[in-house]
């Protein structure tokens, strides 16, 4: 009789893309109370847990004990009532130990659900540009998993048959194996010309690829340090590879970005570098934090009819001053008749979550274009016309100067305050730095930059040396100048996303001029 308490979800979380998880394991552990999640599974996953669930990081061994533990405690956690994930990398059940805890709970009488996950192999062959079966190349695979020792080899399988039973092989286990396996494929029949390959950390950017034949791929895996996790494919289809290769040939492919953006805002930018290739690194070198004295922005909103126009320059001004109106009791009919611009898209888009059309989005997204975008739509009304400037506290003066020169009353309101990264975000950052883990920091704003050369000290040449600094636009790379930073990209569209066209067209260009290195 299963135990009504509570349940236990085992789910895969796939190879190492945090886009390749499930969209049903990725509502259960969004439901569960209690998460015990594999060390290797991406840390992204973790932010769709259910607020206030407790996340447990089980690093286990293949062998039994660990195991037994970590199954007692979901058996535990479950007879309190409590619903519990089991979050694992891959596939639950493909050469894991899902089976072993699955039996566990069931003796136990403990309610539970499987929900399947990516497996290795399939990452490998999507993500390293082969398959493992072909309509010419292969139509018979098989998995098996190499022993972790000499002694076990002998009895590990029946290697007269399973040398040449299909036509691809595919080899789960410790590259310490690899030389010692594949030399028992060959004596048992195995041609040592036939190709072969073993991906490292697949589907990730950390993703590294060795290629040879059976009789030379054990050197050469370890001539390149390959590690766990790791996977051998040996097969006529591993020469599909260069045909079919993409993952790791795109031009931001393994490099590490530092995102400085502050945290809940960095979402799409990580988003766009994960699908070039790239591993965004997320420690934001700013926070926002609420101005010391509130009264301006609360009477701004309670004001907001009064203004002939209302001019925002960024899409936390949006956020913070919605905020500031529905604590009033208000929403969007309170601007009125009052023109509305946003500097650019981004904002604009944030200002139609909450039902306004910006009047006016400049071509160009800086000060100087939203002044005179302002200036032309209120024509010969300027003259006394009341202007709401909800901004950072400290921004740039050119654009409420040029409205005052007109003859605009402006109010400039403090709708946030920008202030340094957090202790530990800092101390991340340092550490990386001293690592040399970081490829590119990008600036998507004067004041990341500020902040970031402000955290380092004194230490900042050295700790900067050799990072590439890609900067969101013409304002952000002056200010970086200043700095002592010397900035190699600039966004010409000066939003994340043309940040990001830009990243890509500078390592596309110094991919271009570059030799190609062995596949």
């Amino acid at each position: 009789m299963k135990h009504a308490a509570g349940k236990v979800v085992l789910l895969g979380a796939g190879p190492g893309d945090p886009e390749l998880i499930t969209a049903r394991a990725l509502r259960r552990l969004g439901e569960c109370e209690v998460v015990l999640y594999d060390a290797l599974v991406h840390p992204s996953l973790l932010a769709h847990a259910k607020p206030g669930a407790v996340l447990v990081s089980v690093d286990v061994e293949s062998s039994s004990e660990p195991q037994r533990a970590v199954t007692e405690r979901l058996i535990l956690e479950a007879r309190a009532g409590r619903s519990v994930a089991r979050l694992v990398c891959g596939d639950p059940l493909l050469f894991a130990q899902g089976a072993q805890q699955v039996a566990l709970l069931a003796a136990a009488g403990v309610a539970f659900e499987i929900v399947p996950g990516v497996s290795a192999p399939l990452a490998v062959c999507a993500y390293a540009g082969l398959t493992l079966a072909h309509r010419d190349l292969s139509n018979s695979v098989a998995f098996f998993a190499m022993a972790d020792s000499a002694e076990n080899d002998e009895n590990a399988h029946d290697w007269e048959k399973l040398a040449t039973a299909t036509k691809t092989l595919v080899l789960f286990g410790s590259v310490s194996s690899l030389e010692r396996t594949l030399a028992r494929l060959v004596a048992h029949g195995r041609s040592p010309h036939e190709p072969a390959l073993t991906v490292q950390s697949a589907s990730s950017p950390q993703q590294r690829t060795v290629v040879g034949t059976v009789g030379t791929l054990a050197s050469l895996v370890h001539g390149a340090q390959l590690g766990a996790p790791a996977l051998t494919v040996v097969g006529e289809v591993v020469r599909l590879r260069e045909a079919l290769r993409w993952f790791d040939a795109q031009p931001l492919f393994g490099k590490r970005v530092l995102v400085t953006r502050p945290r809940g805002q960095e979402a799409g930018f990580a988003r766009g570098l994960r699908d070039a290739g790239a591993e965004p690194v997320l420690l934001p070198t700013i926070r926002l934090v609420p101005p010391a004295d509130e009264d301006p922005l609360a009477r701004a909103a309670r004001e907001a009819a009064r203004y002939d126009a209302v001019v925002f320059t960024s899409a936390n001004g949006v956020t913070r001053f919605f905020e500031a109106l529905r604590r009033d009791g208000g929403d969007a009919r309170r601007l009125g008749r009052a023109l509305v611009c946003a500097i650019g898209p981004a904002t604009a888009e944030t200002l139609e979550g909450y039902g306004v059309r910006a009047d006016i989005v400049p071509t160009e997204y800086r000060g100087e274009a939203a002044a005179d975008s302002v200036l032309t739509a209120l024509g010969e009304r300027v003259r006394g016309a009341r202007v709401l400037l909800p901004r950072a506290a400290v921004a740039r003066e050119v654009l409420p100067e040029r409205l005052v020169a007109a003859g605009a009353h402006v109010d400039i309101v403090p709708a946030y305050v920008t202030v340094g990264a957090s202790d530990e975000d800092a101390a991340a950052i340092r550490a990386a730095l001293e690592a040399r883990s970081l490829d590119v920091i990008a600036l998507t704003s004067s004041s990341t930059a500020e902040q970031l050369v402000a955290l380092l000290g004194a230490d900042a040449p050295r700790l900067l040396l050799g990072v590439t600094f890609a900067s969101i636009g013409p304002i952000t790379t002056a200010t970086a100048q200043k700095l002592g930073l010397d900035v190699a990209v600039t966004a010409t569209e000066y939003t994340t996303p043309g940040l990001l066209d830009a990243l890509v067209a500078h390592f596309a260009n110094l991919a271009a001029l570059t030799p190609p290195s062995p596949a």
